[in-house]
């Protein structure tokens, strides 16, 4: 039986590029390229890469980046759009659970709930950062946005979702939170490419910052950096808050 992320990203390929919260690519690409001191040497691992927004723009601008996901569609678009562009770049299916990959890369970066934290059990989502892990290189960093649970302790996730929305884009409905596991549990309404409507049960998982630094501690991250993630406008000065709907996580080995 598929998962509801999996379902989600069937035939979705053209439509997801239209979503609100694709739209911050450039902005986050230019901390990306900070983070790494603009060393066009750098091998970056895109994990979750949807339609290549991030692998694209850093490509383009001298990295090599590989880009993995596990939709067939959305590793489709990808390849049309680097196609379209002249660039060549590896974009391979994988399981962020399972990547193929041991010390291979300067930077791992996982944007926009890149698999993270769509798992069903905590224990999945612990694999998928154990992964990246060892996809990097001793020294290696690690970058990504997660749900921030601090968030709905004192807002409406569901009013904040509602406010979001744009014509067009992704509907969430019947939204539940729970205290005792931090999962969010709603109907999520998309339109494939093709026009049809899909209904979704989702169930994504919210994490406050101390469990962040615990995972990434025992996977052998010292340095660890969470900071407030705005849509296009990362930045290590933006302090972390209740305000804050997703977290950005800097770590480094």
């Amino acid at each position: 039986m598929k998962q509801w992320y999996e379902s989600l990203f069937e035939d979705y390929g053209r439509n997801y590029d239209n979503e609100v919260f694709v739209q911050g690519t450039i902005g986050e690409c230019d901390f990306l390229e900070k983070e790494l001191t603009h060393n066009k040497r750098s091998r970056i691992l895109d994990i979750g890469c949807g339609t290549g927004r991030h692998t694209l723009e850093l490509t383009r601008r001298g990295y090599t980046v590989v880009g993995v996901d596990l939709s067939d569609s959305q590793l489709t678009r990808a390849r049309e759009k680097a196609a379209a562009l002249k660039l060549e770049i590896v974009f391979q299916k994988e399981d962020a659970r399972a990547l193929p990959f041991s010390h291979e890369f300067d930077l791992a970066m996982m944007m926009c709930e890149g698999g993270f934290p769509l798992m069903e059990t905590d224990e999945m989502n612990y694999q998928i950062l154990q992964s990246a892990a060892r996809a990097l290189k001793p020294g290696g960093k690690f970058i990504f946005t997660t749900l921030n649970g601090l968030f709905p302790l004192f807002h409406s996730v569901k009013d904040f979702l509602a406010s979001a929305v744009k014509e067009g884009n992704a509907a969430t409905a019947g939204l539940s939170f729970d205290l005792l596991t931090f999962r969010e549990h709603s109907v999520i309404t998309v339109h494939d490419d093709h026009g049809k409507a899909k209904e979704l049960q989702c169930n994504e998982r919210y994490y406050v910052p101390s469990e962040i630094t615990w995972l990434l501690k025992s996977l052998g991250f010292t340095t660890i950096g969470i900071f407030g993630a705005k849509l296009g406008a990362f930045n290590r000065n933006d302090r972390l808050t209740t305000e804050d709907f997703e977290m950005l996580v800097v770590a480094e080995k």
